[in-house]
């Protein structure tokens, strides 16, 4: 199975990310990026994006960059900087790139920039590898 099929099979269970309206736009492996437009339903009380949205963004990224060789990895360790505020209207885009590949963990920085191409947040994740399989083998 290739990294693109493992991320279509993850996108085809994976509610909340369609519901942010994630497109992926490349898929390596231990790569990912994606792209989502934000929504009015995502604004906080502040009149910019709730800091759950672009985390979970993030994490959608994180999560189709250390799946995508089929095998079954969860977050142990995240963590998130926000830069610039985002608003209605705005396109992100985030780039998942692999910094540690390991037999039973993976370290992986994910950057998202708006529409204009600036940095507006900044996101690492280590994950745990369980050796199980994501989607499994036809016959």
């Amino acid at each position: 199975m290739t990294p693109q099929h493992i991320v279509e099979e993850m996108m085809k269970a994976d509610l909340f990310s369609q519901w942010l309206g994630i497109e992926v736009l490349e898929i390596q492996e231990g790569y990912s990026k994606i792209k989502m437009q934000v929504r009015p339903e995502m604004m906080n009380g502040l009149g910019i994006v709730h800091g759950g949205i672009a985390f979970a963004f993030s994490d959608s990224a994180f999560a189709f960059a250390c799946n995508n060789r089929n095998n079954l990895s969860v977050a142990l360790d995240t963590s998130i900087n926000f830069l610039k505020p985002v608003h209605v209207g705005d396109t992100l885009i985030a780039e998942a790139k692999e910094l540690h590949n390991g037999r039973s963990t993976g370290l992986y920085q994910i950057a998202i920039t708006n529409q204009h191409h600036e940095l507006v947040s900044y996101f690492k994740g280590n994950c745990f590898r369980t050796g199980k399989p994501v989607v499994k083998a036809s016959l």
